[in-house]
């Protein structure tokens, strides 16, 4: 099992338009995909950066997943996110594999 995590660093002014955005509409298109077994979105609370910070959190059984999500649907999900909120977030993305 893999956990592809975003982390998104927002300005204080586009954290409430961003996070219901996040839950009407970006997080059900990624889910759509039908790659993803579940996801969570979190708050970071002890956050050393300005603004606010989230973290989407998205399970995949494998990497062959990852990899069609990447190709095939990443593009046109990011840039919508990118169009919606320009120069107004940092994002950082990472995959993780499950130990335990």
């Amino acid at each position: 099992m893999l956990l592809y995590n975003v982390t998104l660093i927002l300005e204080d002014a586009a954290a409430a338009e961003w996070l219901k955005w996040m839950q009407e509409v970006h997080i059900p298109e990624v889910m759509a995909t039908g790659l993803f077994v579940s996801n969570r979105l979190l708050k970071v609370l002890d956050s050393p950066n300005e603004g606010v910070t989230y973290c989407a959190q998205y399970v995949l059984e494998n990497q062959d997943q990852y990899n069609t999500y990447q190709s095939t649907y990443a593009p046109a999900l990011q840039e919508k996110l990118n169009e919606k909120f320009k120069n107004r977030f940092v994002a950082y993305r990472t995959l993780m594999e499950f130990i335990a």
